[in-house]
């Protein structure tokens, strides 16, 4: 029988998320529900809740208390899961963390966070464990897998040695369920800090109103659960409404998504404008995978270009529905509509958000008038740990920054004009210039760089660097090369620049700062196989 929740506003106060999302369905008669498939395993509601109960356990005898973080840096599967409901379930604060960066940036994020523990799969192991003389707070680290570094603990021998029941920590709606670090302007990541009703918000907005998200449906994400989007998209929304779950942890080779898309009949599927571009390049894809089941795909993370839009339209005959949303948000609080989709935009505003198109003054900007957008929902991170300067910039009272430049048009449509500040959305993630410039600045070759986003052929947006060389060296396509592995060797693969160019001389200020607007502007008028 369909199952429609409360609405968000009508929790009670004392409220774990855990126990809404997993153990309500227990207690609903559902235990016997499929909840996720993964690897050719198919898991039900009550093999989740067992997992969830027995991780919990084990982290409490490891000594894991209430508001207590928990790192977890593994790959999409039931040990994610298990780890971020059963950390919930004991009121501590998991901590979902990319799987594609550097050692030097977990050192941050493991002591910045202050975490007991952290849960990670085999093939981070040894690198969590080659930091542990430099980690000042971790305790225990918890693998994943077979192989277990001295001194680290195995999930399974944990989970086997834990008892199977679990009763819930007396927490609130308004205590903190979660952390989600987002890189900030100099590349320095910042935890945005989640609270146990901000996912039964995003699952009442964009969830019942965008997805129209049931019990029969099936979702499969792209984009990892260690994304403020992939968490959703594969976790929360489906399990609010006791559908089910495709976990894939593999990296999204175009030809392998089709294949799960096929064979495991997905209704819902998500990705960001990047995933899209590459599944468009496998030739006569529309003939050789059959996606009759997906009824709708889901965008975000970067606009979708109107031309993207199209030719998948044409191609595969399916909607895709684009929005807006940010880690700070949890998820999107813009978005199209089924049948209402008006390609190119965001969309419309979220029940249950606000949104303001601001001038440089706070003042509302007239309809069609570029400024920044801000929003307002119940979903808005508490602020960022230990980061107060950046949470007041950002949080302004009832409403966040996003940092976007957008418009609106006479329909209610949003449509991006543009980041405020000089930070680089590609591929669904944050580079900083900064950060790229600073790792180019180390090549012996390279006196200065400056780095902008410049869209490529599929009108997304990449990381374009430019720049001035050291007397002695001379450009070309081998230096271009050489750079470009510089970069990827010494920070996250993602963030290095997809094409650099050679100056001169970069275009500064009076008091040295770069212009950016002009490499933006130069970087326009490249030809496009410059881009």
């Amino acid at each position: 029988m369909a199952m429609r929740p409360p609405s968000a506003d009508a929790l009670p106060r004392d409220f774990n998320a855990a126990v809404w999302f997993v153990d309500r369905h227990i207690k609903e008669g559902r235990a016997g529900r499929l909840a996720l498939k993964h690897g050719g395993r198919d898991l039900t509601y009550g093999d989740v809740a067992l997992s969830t109960n027995r991780v919990g356990n084990a982290l409490q005898r490891l000594g894991v208390g209430m508001e207590q973080r928990v790192v977890l840096l593994l790959p999409d599967g039931p040990e994610f899961v298990a780890a971020f409901w059963g950390a919930l379930k004991i009121g501590a604060v998991p901590i979902p963390t990319n799987t594609l960066l550097t050692a030097r940036d977990y050192e941050y994020i493991l002591n910045d966070s202050r975490a007991l523990v952290a849960i990670v799969g085999e093939a981070f192991a040894p690198t969590i464990a080659g930091l542990q003389g430099r980690l000042r707070c971790l305790r225990h680290l918890v693998v994943a897998g077979v192989t277990v570094p001295a001194g680290g603990l195995a999930l399974a021998d944990l989970m086997a040695g834990a008892a199977p029941e679990l009763e819930a920590a007396a927490t609130t709606k308004d205590d903190v369920a979660f952390w989600l670090y987002t890189s900030g302007t100099t590349g320095t990541p910042k935890a945005a800090v989640h609270l146990h009703h901000d996912m039964v918000v995003c699952c009442e907005g964009y969830g019942r109103h965008v997805l129209e998200i049931g019990p029969e449906d099936r979702t499969f994400s792209v984009a990892k659960l260690f994304f403020a989007y992939g968490l959703g998209n594969a976790l929360y929304f489906p399990f609010h409404v006791g559908a089910a779950t495709v976990l894939y942890p593999g990296r999204p080779e175009p030809t392998r998504v089709f294949e799960v898309i096929a064979r495991e009949r997905p209704t819902l599927f998500f990705a960001v404008p990047t995933a899209f571009a590459a599944l468009l390049q496998v030739p006569d894809a529309e003939r050789r995978y059959d996606l009759s089941s997906v009824r709708l795909c889901l965008s975000a993370g970067e606009p979708l270009p109107k031309a993207l839009y199209e030719r998948w339209r044409e191609k595969f005959g399916l909607e895709i529905l684009d929005g807006i949303g940010s880690t700070e948000m949890c998820h999107t609080f813009i978005a199209n509509r089924r049948g209402a989709v008006r390609p190119g935009s965001s969309g419309t505003v979220v029940p249950g958000y606000e949104a303001r198109i601001v001038d440089g003054a706070g003042r509302d900007a007239p309809v069609g008038e570029i400024g920044d957008l801000l929003v307002k929902g119940d979903s808005a991170c508490a602020g960022y740990w230990n980061q107060h300067e950046r949470t007041t910039h950002t949080i302004q009272g009832e409403w966040v920054r996003t940092g976007d430049k957008y418009r609106r048009d006479a329909d209610g449509c949003f449509w991006y004009a543009g980041r405020s500040d000089d930070m680089i959305k590609a591929g669904g993630m944050w580079v900083s210039p900064a950060e790229v410039e600073s790792a180019l600045a180390e090549h012996p070759a390279v006196v200065e760089a400056g780095v902008v986003g410049a869209a490529d052929k599929d009108e997304l947006v990449k990381p374009l660097a430019f720049v001035v060389l050291a007397r002695g060296h001379e450009p070309g396509a081998a230096l271009e090369a050489e750079l470009k592995a510089f970069v990827k060797a010494r920070l996250a693969p993602y963030k290095y620049p997809r094409a650099i160019v050679f100056v001169p001389e970069l275009p500064k200020t009076a008091t040295g700062k770069i212009q950016r607007f002009r490499l933006r502007e130069a970087a326009g008028a490249l030809p496009q196989e410059q881009q």
